[in-house]
């Protein structure tokens, strides 16, 4: 059964060096994260990363850079690091192209740039959507300056993945501070809080009427949904008596959202998440390198996971092949 991971992170030197030129104030996220044997990692697009991904399974890797990518860079660099990274990617995919698809990372910094470098990505380098970190500094996802961008991913028919990026200094300080600084960090990034950051970019994305306007707009969130998606029994008649929207918010889940489990191997969270977006709309992945485990866990759960077969090859790589036009 072929298998297909579709969070799979890098990080080129040259955007270590960006994200260290930017302004003030920085992810403090990377300095704890992507150093050691992740960041070797994260830089190898070549054998060590190919046998990494033998020796777990995974036939294919769809790769992204990884967060914060380059929403908080100026917008002169954003672009700049936005072309080289999707060629490194495209370059890389054409070394080994049944190992390696990409997303593209986009210039957010600048609205009307960011539009134009999905397309190119897409149409001239075949990469197979993009991976963006929600917000651009205190612009979230749903701002009107963002919405080309995302009505281009509509027209192209690329999906969007949203991926979690620490929340802003001001809200883990009011948020998530006090209890020590190593646990506090944690606490505001990947033990929770980017996760809500991240849920909630899809949240506002539905609340704002953005898949009223664009309904073919396609969207992934990793984690098993990023928390929010286990609230939508709340949150849809809530919102139904305070917005105007054209669709409830399941609707919107069933049809405007795909899941991915991002190396949690929760049979539990997977079959909820199937109850909620339904069979056509899991897709797999580890999150290389930050949840890689030895002894290959992600084949194995693929493996003895309580599906029948059909919904199995789907979450496997055949719901992915579809949504990305690999297959009709």
């Amino acid at each position: 059964m072929r298998l297909i991971a579709i969070e799979e992170h890098i990080l080129p030197s040259a955007v270590r060096k960006a994200w260290a030129a930017a302004p003030e104030p920085h992810d403090p996220v990377s300095a704890a994260a992507d150093g050691g044997e992740n960041g070797v990692r994260l830089a190898d697009l070549e054998a060590g990363r190919l046998a990494l991904m033998d020796e777990q399974g995974v036939d294919v890797q769809v790769l992204s850079l990884t967060t914060p990518g380059l929403h908080n860079l100026t917008p002169d660099t954003a672009v700049d690091m936005a072309c080289r990274v999707n060629d490194l990617i495209a370059r890389t995919c054409a070394r080994h192209p049944d190992r390696f698809q990409g997303f593209a990372a986009l210039p957010t910094p600048d609205p009307d740039a960011a539009p134009r470098e999905l397309e190119r990505a897409v149409r001239e380098l075949g990469l197979k959507g993009a991976l963006v970190c929600g917000r651009t500094r205190e612009r979230h996802l749903d701002h009107p300056s963002l919405r080309p961008m995302l009505a281009k991913a509509e027209e192209l028919r690329a999906p969007i993945f949203i991926h979690p990026q620490t929340p802003l200094a001001a809200v883990r300080a009011a948020n998530y501070a006090g209890i020590g600084e190593t646990a506090d960090l944690a606490l505001a990034a990947f033990g929770l809080g980017w996760h809500y950051e991240a849920g909630l970019q899809w949240v506002r994305l539905a609340a704002a009427g953005v898949f009223d306007e664009l309904p073919d707009l396609q969207i992934i969130l990793g984690h098993w949904g990023e928390v929010v998606l286990f609230y939508l029994e709340r949150m849809t008649p809530v919102f139904e008596r305070t917005l105007d929207l054209r669709r409830s918010f399941t609707d919107y889940a069933r049809n405007n959202l795909y899941v991915t489990g991002s190396g949690m191997w929760s049979e539990t969270y997977l079959q909820r998440c199937l109850e909620i977006v339904g069979p056509e709309r899991l897709l797999f992945s580890t999150d290389f390198p930050y949840q890689y485990r030895p002894g290959g866990a992600p084949r194995r759960f693929v493996e003895d996971v309580s599906l029948d077969d059909a919904v199995r090859a789907g979450f496997a790589h055949g719901n992915w092949e579809r949504l990305t036009g690999q297959t009709d």
